[in-house]
């Protein structure tokens, strides 16, 4: 697959011939302020229209949507998704989007605004992986869609109505889903009463990797998947990321078997040496990371644990 890197005000360059189609990076430039002085309109739409002038979108697999403008300025995801959905019958073979190609010298993840992302869905019905970086304003409706197989947030703070609507949407094909669930302080509001949905597994029928991940309440969210339908159909679990302690990890092997699993991941976590030793006993066929393992910050009243990612 080739790499397109249309960036701002960039002059575009004649690609090579692919052989599996283009892969795309449409993007503002977060540095160039001075040089965009008397451009009319954002960066990334004037990088988006020239694309479209000069190439065939027809040959476009993959998106990869980076800087969009600043969110102190007003600037959300909307734009791209506007101009993403509008001209889907011209991305007719698009099957893999990424809105948020934002790396920390750019901006914060907590900082990336975002607004509705279901127009993506619903324009794009054969698309097949869905990555989205940043909480911060992200919505998302109920949806039905037949491709599906990868739904990926990376979040400091996944908003709980997200978390409903993808309860609440219908993913025959899916396979793979990740939610980083953050914390309250940057949004991440859900429950595990929100996540029950997902958990049931009623609307995943094809779901073979889940990952609750980057959580506040990992325990409870351990104590959850411990019981829930979904888990007998996973080939691959992962509570890495969060808080999780002993409490959550006896949960686990209190709970229905895992030993069907081939990977569980429990990167980032509270656990005493001891738990850690057993739940290595406990599941000895399985590929589980027990990695990173973190000490609570202690003060006088409390001990405070960190998710991994937030800010």
């Amino acid at each position: 697959m080739t790499d397109e890197n249309l960036t701002g005000p960039t002059e575009p360059t004649e690609p090579t011939e692919p052989t599996g189609g283009v892969s795309w990076r449409l993007a503002g430039d977060p540095f160039g302020h001075v040089r965009d002085k008397g451009q009319e309109g954002p960066a990334i739409q004037r990088a988006f229209e020239a694309f479209m002038a000069t190439r065939d979108p027809g040959r476009v697999r993959e998106i990869v949507v980076g800087w969009w403008g600043a969110g102190y300025e007003g600037h959300t995801s909307e734009l791209p998704v506007r101009l993403l959905s509008e001209a889907a019958d011209r991305l007719r073979n698009v099957r893999s989007i990424f809105l948020g190609d934002i790396e920390q010298e750019e901006a914060e993840i907590s900082w990336i605004e975002h607004g509705d992302v279901t127009p993506l869905l619903e324009a794009f019905p054969k698309l097949e992986y869905l990555h989205i970086r940043g909480g911060s304003g992200l919505r998302l409706r109920p949806v039905r869609h037949e491709a599906l197989r990868t739904l990926w947030f990376e979040s400091g703070g996944l908003p709980a109505g997200v978390v409903r609507a993808v309860g609440a949407s219908e993913f025959p094909a899916l396979q793979d889903l990740d939610m980083w669930l953050g914390v309250e302080e940057y949004g991440g509001d859900a429950t595990v009463a929100d996540l029950e949905p997902i958990l049931s597994g009623e609307r995943l029928p094809a779901l073979r990797h889940l990952g609750l991940q980057d959580s506040e309440i990992q325990d409870e969210i351990a104590e959850a998947v411990a019981s829930a339908p979904v888990v007998a159909r996973l080939e691959a679990l992962s509570l890495a990321m969060g808080t999780l302690t002993d409490t959550g990890a006896e949960a686990l092997l209190s709970g229905q078997p895992l030993t069907h699993l081939k990977r569980l991941d429990l990167s980032h976590h509270y656990l005493s040496d001891a738990m850690m030793e057993r739940v290595r006993a406990a599941f000895p066929g399985v590929a589980v990371d027990l990695s990173d393992r973190q000490e609570a910050d202690e003060d006088d009243e409390d001990d405070w644990r960190y998710v991994a990612v937030s800010e």
